[in-house]
């Protein structure tokens, strides 16, 4: 007496799909392992669970990359000649970027400027000036920062300076 067929749609029990996801994984690397001894096939077989787990077989004495390799040269098709493309052309944008931005930087640091019209030699001057600002900027913040904690410092019991809040965290009064 056979088993009666069953519909073939995703089940929704995720305690039943595991179960039926196990044994038909099983059934399908015996069927695989059965081509290869019956056939003298090659074969090669990668599942991927759900979860992300992978279960693999591949026929005696053969590598996936061997059957990898045989693919290509049958069907044409090269797997990942689409994505080493385009990983070429980020690497060649991104190297293209890096040289604009090594030119740029020489021209910061006032090398190989011969070369530059009046216009660009402009704008690095316009840059340079606004990056001198800001450090002047910063500068003054600093020693204003400094000249505030000076001015709040007092002298410890041990007569060395420590600033108002060295004073505050021990509890001393200035």
């Amino acid at each position: 007496m056979g088993r009666g067929k069953i519909e073939i749609k995703r089940i929704e029990n995720s305690s039943n799909r595991q179960v039926t996801y196990s044994k038909r994984r099983n059934g399908i690397i015996k069927k695989a392992k059965e081509i290869t001894v019956l056939c003298d096939a090659k074969v090669s077989l990668v599942v991927f669970a759900s979860s992300g787990k992978m279960h693999e077989y591949c026929s005696p004495s053969t590598k996936l990359v061997d059957i990898l390799e045989s693919y290509h040269k049958q069907s044409g098709n090269r797997l990942w000649d689409a994505k080493h493309e385009n990983l070429s052309n980020e690497i060649d944008g991104i190297k293209k970027e890096n040289d604009s931005m090594q030119i740029e930087l020489r021209h910061l640091k006032g090398e190989d400027i011969s070369s530059l019209n009046h216009k660009e030699l402009q704008v690095i001057e316009d840059v340079l000036e606004k990056g001198q600002a800001n450090i002047r900027d910063k500068q003054d913040e600093i020693v204003t920062m400094l000249r505030k904690n000076v001015s709040t410092a007092s002298r410890d019991g041990h007569g060395k300076w420590v600033s108002a809040a060295h004073n505050e965290a021990t509890g001393l009064q200035t």
